[in-house]
């Protein structure tokens, strides 16, 4: 990887505040770089979780420990009018319950010590076409599921002897192979539940097949009980979490917990450090320009992906160094350049 450029762009993605184009870097720089050599940089490989974790090793390294949290969820940046193609396609938004059109992203997201750092990811691909015989329209699928890059990401983030001690992930991730999968590795898990999971509070009520829905069980807040979830064979801890809405409704929230030394306190303390992934994806659209590259091509569409991750990995190491977030920084970047925007202009007005 050519690191002059990486470190280049990836500034040029936190500075700039309108799109994110190859002649706009070249004009940030007074043309020391050239637009064509910005392209030649996005457009020469696809760049991987692998180029991510050999960017961000040694930062890990240093704030890594065993009761670290490594964080998944997915995000969907929407673009709807950049042509078609098999990362730029429709994918499903469980969050607004809609198809929208755009780029679907898979993160992986350590956090220890107050400090979240991406160490993989994935794009979504959907390169098989097919014609849907009801409406005969043209979709696009994928060859491999979302749950099945995320067991990837997880036998890498071992592989890469990454300390942590527990995955967690929302209910579209807690499926009974992802449960034995994280087991398997010798690592723990907490996820939420859908409220029509069954489970059985009892060895014998297990055995009888006497399943119940999590949802008519009568819990108190970070109340917690043994049972097990159909289809999984290990004994689990159950906790729901009782909130307060925005509008002042009762929420409630079913967890599932692998690690039996666990109290419901413990299980929805560790649990909220999810909410990181969210902030994560707020500032990767908010402040690294993610969506704000007019890259028609696969490859460089991945690649203003990687980039963007990047950016906002380095926004966390200048969040350490002077003690503000992402949006603080950026902030202060925005006014320090209107101040000069209109000292040029009152150059041009006095000329």
């Amino acid at each position: 990887m050519k690191k002059a450029e990486l470190e280049l762009y990836t500034d040029y993605l936190i500075s700039t505040f309108g799109a994110a184009t190859a002649t706009g870097l070249s004009s940030m720089v007074d043309g020391d770089v050239s637009h064509d050599r910005v392209t030649r940089f996005l457009s020469e490989r696809e760049y991987t979780s692998r180029d991510l974790w050999r960017q961000v090793k040694s930062t890990v390294r240093q704030i890594e420990r065993e009761d670290g949290v490594l964080i998944f969820d997915d995000t969907i940046q929407e673009k709807a009018w950049t042509d078609e193609n098999e990362v730029m396609c429709w994918h499903f938004d469980h969050c607004s319950g809609r198809s929208v059109r755009g780029i679907n992203l898979l993160n992986a997201l350590y956090y220890s010590g107050e400090v979240s750092i991406p160490v993989a990811f994935e794009l979504v691909r959907k390169p098989l076409q097919f014609c849907d015989v009801k409406t005969r329209q043209v979709k696009r699928a994928s060859e491999v599921t979302k749950n099945e890059l995320m067991r990837c990401m997880i036998a890498t983030c071992v592989n890469n002897a990454l300390k942590f001690r527990y995955v967690l992930m929302d209910s579209w991730f807690a499926s009974v192979e992802n449960f034995e999968f994280i087991v398997k590795k010798k690592k723990h898990f907490i996820a939420a539940l859908k409220d029509n999971r069954l489970v059985a509070l009892s060895a014998a009520d297990k055995k009888q097949g006497r399943f119940v829905r999590i949802d008519t069980l009568e819990l108190s807040d970070k109340q917690v009980v043994r049972g097990w979830l159909k289809g999984y064979a290990d004994e689990v801890l159950l906790v729901r979490q009782v909130f307060t809405n925005k509008d002042g409704s009762t929420g409630l929230l079913n967890l599932v917990c692998s690690d039996l030394t666990c109290n419901g306190d413990m299980i929805a303390t560790i649990y909220q450090k999810r909410w990181k992934v969210e902030v994560f994806h707020k500032s990767l659209k908010s402040n690294a320009a993610l969506a704000k590259s007019p890259t028609r091509r696969v490859t460089t569409q991945n690649n203003h992906v990687f980039m963007a991750i990047y950016a906002v990995f380095k926004l966390e190491c200048l969040k350490l160094k002077h003690k503000t977030n992402h949006f603080a920084l950026r902030a202060k970047l925005f006014i320090k350049a209107t101040r000069q925007a209109y000292a040029e202009l009152q150059i041009l007005q006095a000329a």
